[in-house]
């Protein structure tokens, strides 16, 4: 059960999942100790009676409602549903959104103590006109319409169905900006962040009042990467408080089959000198033995 002591207020962590089950219950309930834990587990997972009643036995909610695909909206409309959930509890304070790939680097304790009276926004931003990603500037992935919830991405054909809708939209000039009358600075970083119940708040009214924006997400291209930094860095009230780092440790290499790398015994130093909230990439196959490390060594 979560030791939540006496204070009225409580943080929220949000964990989305597609895959590792054991994993991801185990995290669970770690972060159970101190935090409320809500998890979506994509709709396309196999989750039986059993797995669920962990779950159930020790407070921890979920949800299994979207079927998540890669490059579309879906994986946002997965945090918007646990978002909604969480702030559904009037005494939740804070929230952090992770991934079920995703490992908390430091003592459960430590880790709930630094935000508890903490109202600053933890999240990565860049204008998204400024960035391009494997040659092609990102801001198409929201000038232009995609329909990744029904095209898998990464598939052949996908890579060649992508190109064919970047060059096509780029000839016929199209313009979804124009269209949807969206006057908004554009802006991109991680879906992985940690904020505030007032800044949550703010991000769910915007969408449920500017049904425009809702539209350019759904239709764009890994728009969950654009979404709360749209939002909030186009808002006076919230961006002085944004720090521009969401203290994940990610390392951008190819490693154990994967880019970015899934981590393992030989990125535990790093991990431990960092000032990291979680790490991820992991999973069972190449990481257990960096998990139990980690656990060891933060008394977790």
């Amino acid at each position: 059960m979560p030791l939540f002591g006496n204070n009225k207020k409580m943080q929220a962590i949000l964990i989305l999942a597609h895959k590792d089950l054991p994993q991801v219950t185990k995290l669970a309930l770690i972060l159970n100790r101190r935090f409320k834990v809500y998890i979506h587990f994509d709709k396309k997972m196999v989750l039986t009676q059993a797995d669920l009643k962990i779950l159930d036995d020790n407070n921890i909610h979920h949800l299994s409602e979207v079927a998540v695909n890669w490059g579309s909206w879906s994986i946002g409309e997965a945090t918007v549903r646990l978002m909604r959930l969480a702030l559904d509890d009037p005494k939740i304070s804070y929230i952090h959104v992770i991934s079920g790939q995703d490992w908390i680097t430091q003592s459960v304790d430590k880790l709930y103590e630094r935000f508890d009276k903490d109202s600053k926004i933890y999240m990565t931003y860049e204008k998204a006109k400024d960035v391009k990603k494997s040659g092609e500037p990102i801001i198409w992935w929201q000038k232009y319409y995609f329909n990744y919830d029904q095209i898998q991405r990464r598939t052949f054909f996908g890579k060649f169905y992508h190109r064919a809708l970047l060059l096509g939209q780029t000839l016929l000039r199209v313009n979804k900006f124009k269209k949807l009358n969206i006057d908004l600075e554009i802006y991109a970083g991680a879906n992985w962040v940690d904020l505030p119940r007032d800044a949550a708040t703010y991000c769910l009214n915007y969408l449920d009042n500017h049904p425009n924006l809702q539209k350019m997400l759904q239709t764009g291209c890994f728009s969950d990467e654009f979404w709360m930094q749209t939002i909030l860095c186009n808002s006076s009230k919230f961006k002085d408080r944004i720090v521009n780092d969401h203290h994940r440790y990610i390392k951008w290499e190819k490693q154990n089959e994967s880019y970015p790398a899934i981590l393992d015994d030989r990125d535990l130093s790093t991990i431990l000198e960092g000032d990291y909230f979680f790490a991820r990439k992991l999973e069972t196959k190449y990481s257990h033995s960096l998990i139990n490390k980690l656990d060891q060594k933060n008394g977790n």
